[in-house]
């Protein structure tokens, strides 16, 4: 939260701060929100400028115009006086047993491929016999806790002393961090997490600040080196559609597949 937000003296004026913070994350100008959220520019001047009080609904057409996260849009909505409207459900949660069969299901057909569910900062919700049988591979990960795919592949004590192409495949997640907190400038959890990476040894302080200009490969494998031999993987994700909830929306199921006929074969040979 920027400090011009924290000395807002009123929901109005603490709203508008956070409504154009959005806005110029989106890099969408006053006119283009204001047709997309079908009010006037003069109506959405007085809101960003704390003049106008806005209703929950125009809180909400506001948000959906800038297609802003569901645990965002909460934040907006507490901001601007009113009661947060999405959940935060847990997988586990009765509620939640149709989505939990889905991943349930989906993890298990992945077999002998590992799968693993996450969070919105990366954190494992639940993974498959084929990720835990990977995992065994390096028991060292057992070191770092919480158990965290992003921090493994920082930590000197996860995978990081095993991936041949470590540079190339931390360069590139730091910058999907960076990427992350730019696009939810309130999310402080994200910031520390990213300070958290850029703290472990041997990190390159370019990558303390987000590269712009950077054009990346459009596909990249993570090496790992085990038993003298080289597995080189890829990794797909899979999410809810149009979820209600803020946990099913930042949940991620990811998949690693072989990226190569030697990887392919160890992975088979070792079923």
């Amino acid at each position: 939260m920027s400090s011009a937000a924290r000395s807002a003296t009123t929901p109005a004026a603490y709203f508008g701060v956070l409504l154009r913070q959005w806005r110029a994350v989106r890099r969408i100008s006053q006119l283009t929100l204001a047709l997309d959220a079908d009010i006037s520019t003069r109506h959405l001047s007085c809101v960003e400028t704390g003049r106008a009080q806005p209703s929950r609904e125009m809180v909400l057409r506001l948000a959906e115009a800038l297609e802003i996260p569901l645990r965002e849009r909460n934040t907006l909505l507490l901001a601007a006086g009113y009661a947060a409207l999405y959940r935060q459900t847990s997988l586990d949660a009765p509620e939640m047993e149709a989505a939990r069969q889905a991943v349930d299901l989906l993890l298990k057909q992945l077999e002998p491929y590992p799968g693993i569910v996450i969070d919105r900062y990366w954190n494992t919700l639940r993974m498959n016999s084929g990720m835990r049988h990977f995992l065994g591979r390096f028991p060292i990960c057992d070191s770092v806790k919480p158990h965290n795919g992003v921090r493994f592949v920082f930590h000197p004590k996860g995978l990081r002393p095993f991936i041949e192409n470590w540079e190339s495949v931390a360069a590139r997640i730091i910058q999907r961090v960076h990427r992350e907190v730019v696009a939810n400038p309130s999310d402080e959890t994200m910031k520390c997490f990213l300070e958290e990476l850029l703290s472990y040894p041997a990190v390159p302080s370019r990558w303390g600040v987000l590269d712009v200009g950077n054009s990346p490969l459009p596909f990249l494998t993570i090496n790992y080196t085990w038993n003298n031999s080289t597995l080189r993987w890829f990794s797909t994700l899979a999410t809810f559609g149009s979820p209600q909830d803020v946990a099913l929306q930042e949940m991620r199921i990811e998949t690693f597949f072989p990226a190569d006929e030697a990887t392919r074969a160890a992975l088979m040979e070792a079923r």
